[in-house]
């Protein structure tokens, strides 16, 4: 047999088995993140002190001058924006919730958000996190709907791109609510670490936003996709779509109880602290 044919006859069936090989596996194997390169918005924390004001805003208190007391959950922490709390350390945001009296609450924490400062509809959104550990706490870096024309949550519609419970370090949770499926009816997805911790080093959380799909990604590598035809699934066609209509703003937090994780225990440590080395919009 002639050596250059038998060459292309060999790269044929490697690639053919290759291309077998990829249509038996599972999507979160082999679906990577695609390239980004289009940078519209960041916060690389490079100026130690308090977080930039031209970037971020605090939300302050229980919830009840918000109208929502408790957060909406029940939760127990009164956010500030006290260098206690929230402030920016060689190179990293460091929020850190605490168990002591303030304000009539037992514990304080922070919550930092771009509303009205930066808000976008679609693109990749990331950040590179290392998360605290111990019941009861609930760090979080999700999306939120602007609200400017009256409308209200769950309406406005809500994208947690990193949502963790604190006494389960190795694993965390990518969720959407909108009407029909908000709170304990959100639609969500687990990602559980093999052979690792989220307590214990930095890794990346981010979403893939187009008008008629969400990927949710941990390390560049896909875990969910949330589609309108997955709404209607899960609702049985009462969900309505709701991230095609509005900009979103970034909201990172770290929350202390409430009706999810539930109450720390004797065991949780305080100070616990969610460090932020960066956070990037791509389109």
């Amino acid at each position: 047999m002639n050596i250059k044919f038998s060459y292309k006859i060999s790269l044929y069936v490697v690639a053919l088995l290759l291309a077998t090989s990829f249509l038996g596996c599972n999507l979160d194997e082999t679906q990577e993140v695609a390239t980004s390169t289009n940078l519209v918005w960041e916060d690389n924390f490079d100026e130690d002190g308090a977080p930039d004001p031209l970037k971020w805003i605090y939300e302050i208190g229980d919830g009840s001058a918000q109208g929502i007391p408790g957060w909406g959950n029940n939760e127990l922490q009164y956010y500030t924006d006290r260098s206690e709390n929230v402030s920016v350390e060689s190179g990293v945001l460091k929020i850190t919730a605490r168990q002591e009296s303030y304000e009539g609450s037992n514990y304080t924490s922070a919550r930092l958000i771009t509303k009205g400062l930066f808000q976008k509809r679609y693109g990749r959104f990331e950040a590179r996190i290392k998360l605290p550990t111990g019941q009861g706490l609930w760090p979080a870096f999700w999306l939120l709907g602007d609200d400017s024309n009256g409308e209200v949550w769950p309406e406005i519609g809500e994208i947690d791109i990193m949502e963790y419970l604190g006494n389960e370090p190795t694993k965390v949770l990518g969720t959407v609510h909108g009407p029909q499926f908000s709170g304990a009816e959100s639609i969500s997805k687990e990602l559980v670490l093999e052979s690792d911790r989220f307590d214990t080093g930095f890794h990346i959380f981010g979403i893939e936003w187009s008008p008629n799909k969400i990927n949710f990604y941990v390390d560049d590598k896909l875990y969910q996709t949330i589609t309108p035809e997955v709404v209607d699934e899960e609702t049985e066609g009462e969900g309505e779509w709701v991230f095609n209509d509005r900009p979103f703003y970034i909201i990172l937090n770290v929350a202390v109880g409430g009706n999810l994780p539930g109450p720390p225990n004797d065991e949780t440590m305080f100070p616990q602290s969610m460090y932020v080395d960066y956070v990037r919009v791509y389109n």
